[in-house]
């Protein structure tokens, strides 16, 4: 399982890249600090759904270092 699909890989404060709704079917990827995290089960197969500083809401596609 990838650490974009396992909540607690992923924190508060964070940097991200993340996939918002309306880009699922281009692929477009968005950067930035999480803020809160949505999804309430342990585990996703599409990533864990996230709202950033600037407000976006998107799945993790990827831990940023």
């Amino acid at each position: 399982m990838q650490p974009n699909q396992q909540r607690n890989q992923i924190k508060a404060g964070i940097q991200v890249r993340i996939i918002l709704k309306q880009h699922q079917k281009s692929g477009k990827l968005t950067d930035g600090i999480v803020k809160d995290i949505l999804t309430n089960s342990s585990t996703h197969p599409h990533g864990i759904k996230v709202r950033l500083t600037d407000g976006k809401v998107g799945r993790v596609q990827s831990v940023l270092k």
